[in-house]
């Protein structure tokens, strides 16, 4: 393989973290290698760094046991279509993002054609079905982990794995701060500010909103000046938004503007933590999948912070404790210069130190290409 040499590579991403990172690893591939080409699923990101779209994130992006039984024939239709289209295209290499539940179904059929794979942000066995290790060793021919402690778990049970950094330690320059927002949005300069970031997914939003709503409302009981800024990703559909500031395009400026946070837990629990906002981070699935979900996963903690330092840094409620009354009471605290928020925002310098050094998708672009020249 040579850089003048045409190589095509798929890619898949299924939820609006992947698409973020999946642009940001096209972005570094195309520019050391510039005949790279690239097809595959992944959302307005990823085709603005030049992905052909085969099947949008937006339709895509299903949390939940029941939720993806729902959706299960429209997910073999794609698993189909996606195979056959692999079969016919043979790239020089599949990449996976995440989406576990897809993706490793695919490496496995995949295994037949005999066209390498790269996992990038490995599926967290160490949480929950360690059992689909086997597909990894059998399947995969790269992995790419980007949390410090999953390399030496990987490699206990026979996963070669590179650690390659997290993509959030390159957030070190942010380019923006809070007074720039504040004057955008005509609050005052000591006002505080409540980020809301409910999730990426239509029925997070369905599960989360009423009681994100019922929790700011008590606050402003509390905290009458308080403003509220709603970070809102573009494919969901709120039933009714009050007087909030709406952040849809770049969340990151709600989190960096943000007093505090209520978060739904997933990637912007930790990209808060990175950010430097206190948060409080909350999940509610339907009774089924959370009964499922309490019984399968073994993690200790449901919020990345908290699992990354090894102990309850940021309040979690999930399921049944996920009541206004109790996000309130733990969000309270943080809104104002108290003992629970300095000691928060020091756990938070000590998260950020385990992340490794910036130039995450530049180290995972060059581990790639290098991987497919050298096999």
């Amino acid at each position: 393989m040579n850089l003048s040499e045409k190589i095509t590579i798929f890619l898949v991403a299924g939820e609006a973290s992947g698409d973020l990172h999946g642009a940001n690893l096209l972005k570094e591939l195309k520019r050391q290698y510039p005949q790279a080409e690239f097809i595959g699923h992944g959302g307005d990101k990823m085709a603005r760094e030049g992905l052909e779209i085969i099947e949008h994130i937006r339709k895509l992006s299903v949390m939940g046991f029941v939720e993806v039984i729902r959706h299960l024939p429209y997910f073999q239709k794609v698993m189909k279509s996606t195979f056959e289209k692999i079969q016919t295209l043979k790239p020089q290499r599949i990449i996976l993002i995440d989406y576990p539940g897809f993706n490793l179904r695919l490496a496995k059929k995949c295994k037949s054609l005999g066209i390498p794979i790269t996992y990038f942000i490995l599926p967290q066995l160490w949480a929950w079905k360690e059992g689909r290790i086997k597909i990894i060793k059998e399947c995969i021919d790269q992995s790419l982990c980007i949390f410090p402690f999953e390399q030496e778990w990987f490699e206990s049970r026979g996963v070669p794995a590179n650690f390659v950094g997290h993509p959030f330690s390159d957030f070190s320059e942010i380019k923006f701060n809070s007074s720039d927002f504040y004057k955008k949005h005509g609050l005052e300069k000591d006002q505080p500010l409540l980020t809301l970031l409910p999730g990426s997914r239509q029925q997070e939003i369905n599960l989360h909103w009423p009681i994100f709503l019922e929790t700011a409302a008590i606050l402003k009981k509390h905290i009458p000046n308080l403003a509220l800024v709603l970070g809102r990703a573009k494919e969901v559909i709120f039933p009714s938004i009050p007087d909030f500031i709406i952040q849809e395009e770049d969340a990151q400026r709600a989190m960096v503007s943000g007093t505090a946070a209520l978060t739904a837990s997933g990637t912007a629990s930790l990209e808060c933590a990175v950010l430097d906002t206190p948060e409080v981070v909350c999940y509610k699935m339907n009774l089924f999948s959370g009964f499922l979900a309490k019984k399968l996963n073994r993690a200790p903690f449901v919020a990345m912070v908290n699992l990354i330092a090894q102990r309850k840094v940021v309040p979690e409620f999930v399921q049944g404790d996920m009541t206004a009354p109790n996000l309130a009471a733990a969000l309270l605290p943080l809104l104002s210069s108290t003992l629970e928020r300095k000691s928060m925002l020091t756990a938070f310098d000590e998260v950020r130190r385990t992340l490794g050094l910036p130039g995450v998708y530049e180290r995972a672009g060059q581990a790639i290409l290098s991987r497919m020249q050298h096999g």
